[in-house]
């Protein structure tokens, strides 16, 4: 079974969203998978071009897409989107971190990664 190697998060500074509310859930993630987080800050542009490329070819991809977007990059390649905010309001993206946090996919994931 592939482990999990990674934790992306794309995201921008100034989404409420995204910084400090995603970014913390995208920390304990990675924490709790024990793997490294990568950040892709759309506003930066040595990030923007893969952020975009991530998000078109394996995320809710839209021209103007919502941020923030995770996805768990996986031993041998395999790409997955976990995560997208919601532009209905910060408290709705709140809940639905806690909703992810507390899922069966959650619990799933984290027993596999640990090998049980």
């Amino acid at each position: 079974m592939a482990r999990v190697k990674r934790v992306t998060v794309v995201l921008a500074n100034w989404c409420p969203h995204c910084v400090p509310l995603s970014l913390d859930n995208a920390k304990k993630l990675a924490n709790d998978l024990s793997v490294d987080l990568r950040v892709l800050d759309i506003d930066k542009p040595e990030e923007e071009k893969e952020a975009d490329r991530l998000v078109e070819e394996h995320g809710d991809y839209a021209e103007d897409y919502i941020i923030p977007q995770v996805f768990l990059e996986y031993d041998g390649g395999r790409v997955e989107h976990i995560f997208t905010g919601f532009s209905e309001g910060v408290s709705v993206t709140t809940a639905r971190w806690q909703d992810l946090f507390h899922s069966r996919f959650y619990r799933e994931l984290l027993r596999l990664q640990n090998g049980q």
